[in-house]
């Protein structure tokens, strides 16, 4: 079994900053990307960051230059900081992770998501 499983959501106003972390458990051969969606009611999923096992960076056009995606492959975990934060900015964040998997008889990539956490921003 495979989890990932997210921290750092909360209530913060705007301008202020918070860091998310998203963290891959259980059995697998490799983390290959990694990435930050959100959702708000009524809308669809949207992309907000993703990084690739070589730090191959994109960003939705809302984060550019105010959200920061890393990760630490030894700890199997990615991060997401986000500063400047915008009344615009509350949604559920997911984090996301195409992982290698040996499940007999075949190796593949299997994709996962975590429960999602929520971030709010007050004006």
């Amino acid at each position: 079994q495979v989890q990932l499983v997210e921290s750092g959501g909360g209530l913060v106003q705007a301008g202020g900053s918070l860091r998310l972390s998203c963290v891959a458990s259980g059995t697998m051969l490799s983390i290959n990307a990694m990435g930050w969606y959100r959702q708000v009611p009524g809308k669809q999923r949207e992309l907000v960051a993703t990084i690739t096992s070589d730090d191959s960076r994109t960003y939705g056009d809302d984060v550019k230059g105010r959200f920061t995606i890393s990760r630490d492959n030894a700890k199997k975990t990615t991060y997401l900081q986000m500063n400047s934060l915008k009344p615009e900015d509350t949604a559920v964040y997911y984090c996301n992770a195409e992982i290698t998997r040996y499940i007999f008889p075949t190796i593949r990539q299997y994709d996962y998501w975590g429960q999602g956490t929520q971030v709010t921003v007050s004006s």
